[in-house]
């Protein structure tokens, strides 16, 4: 199998998209043909030498670049297909599958994805709707209500409100007067805790807010829960899942705890300090409890229509045992030290086993998009 992985991009996750594809090139099986695109804080898409990936299998301490060079530039052609859709240098690169290891905007929001759809080509991950409703936490929070799922309260802001003095005044006292302090802020559309700060009292919201907007134009103010942070692997496609397929039927792995030693599991915690959380896998919690977390992270990913794979986070209110929802993370990392893989790996798949997972639901989830018909003539 062709398989093309992606990695980089025009995101603030630039550096951990690098990480993470690092980690995954090193454990996909040596029987796929592996072609690596890097993409650059500017968008410019260039074919990475085999040098690279033939480095990163021998040495445990490499990890992935990016080279700028303009004779390796690469052209996307919609409609290419498997054998046409990527060219670099007048030659065609085949692309069996394509995996996007590519964090936040232009990565896991539908861009990319609507992208791959036009050029034809099967790719790892959620599809268009579902990757660009999730990575919006607020149009999230309405699906999930929607589907009779546990959300944290709290009320979106937007840029169109602030300039609206007096409605912002409005909803910054409607966020205080119902949530009541201490708050969390955060950008509804940023990832890896980018923008996000908790907030104890006026001065330091409107500070957070200041720092949310700078990342989105719209912003969450969520309720603080003092909770514990829980969370769930899930893959699987919740549209097109066939018995007759092990690999597309919806399962979650886990849950596990996040405990972390920073104020709150911010982006220091999760990709710069190694000792800024303790992964405990399982979570420390009654059968019912974990059955139920398991269960409910399968609802929320069917409820936004997710397809290959997910994070379900979940908190736990430490004072009542309410269980909430937090958010779905549709391509989360895949570093040394990410939840997701250790999660899957805690009930026996290992790294290069679930990558082939991944690979063969992208197939599935292909092939029943090529029965539909798209022409009243066809």
């Amino acid at each position: 199998m062709n398989v093309v992985l992606l990695y980089g991009g025009r995101s603030g996750e630039h550096e951990i998209s690098i990480i993470s594809c690092t980690s995954v090139a090193r454990n996909i099986s040596d029987k796929h043909n592996v072609h690596l695109i890097s993409i650059d804080k500017d968008g410019k898409w260039y074919l990475e030498d085999d040098s690279l990936l033939d480095e990163i299998k021998k040495n445990k301490d490499a990890k992935l670049s990016i080279h700028p060079d303009d004779a390796k530039r690469v052209s996307i052609i919609p409609g290419g297909g498997k054998d046409g859709a990527f060219v670099c240098g007048g030659k065609a690169i085949p692309c069996d599958v394509a995996f996007p290891v590519l964090h936040g905007t232009y990565g896991e929001d539908g861009t990319i994805q609507g992208l791959f759809e036009m050029a034809d080509i099967p790719f790892v991950g959620c599809g268009v709707l579902s990757s660009s409703s999730t990575m919006d936490k607020d149009t999230t929070k309405i699906l999930w209500k929607n589907a009779g799922l546990p959300v944290v309260p709290s009320i979106c802001i937007t840029r169109a409100d602030v300039n609206d003095s007096k409605r912002y005044d409005e909803k910054i006292k409607k966020a205080i007067d119902t949530l009541h302090f201490p708050l969390f802020v955060k950008p509804c559309a940023a990832g890896s805790s980018d923008g996000a700060s908790k907030a104890e009292n006026e001065k330091e919201l409107s500070y957070a807010l200041m720092e949310a907007f700078e990342w989105d134009n719209k912003v969450l103010i969520e309720k603080a829960i003092p909770a514990r942070e829980v969370e769930c692997s899930v893959m699987g496609n919740s549209i097109t899942f066939d018995s007759a397929n092990e690999d597309t039927l919806i399962k979650s792995y886990g849950p596990g705890e996040i405990v972390p030693r920073h104020t709150f599991y911010d982006y220091d915690a999760k990709y710069n300090d190694p000792d800024g959380a303790d992964l405990v896998i399982p979570a420390k919690l009654d059968q019912d409890k974990l059955s139920y977390i398991k269960e409910t992270a399968k609802k929320a990913y069917m409820a936004v229509g997710a397809s290959g794979l997910s994070r379900v986070d979940f908190f736990i209110d430490r004072e009542t045992g309410d269980i909430y929802l937090n958010e779905i993370n549709t391509m989360p990392g895949f570093t040394s030290i990410s939840m997701f893989p250790k999660l899957c790996g805690s009930e026996g798949i290992d790294f290069t086993s679930l990558t082939e997972i991944l690979f063969n639901e992208a197939t599935a989830q292909y092939q029943a998009s090529q029965k539909l018909r798209t022409s009243r003539t066809n």
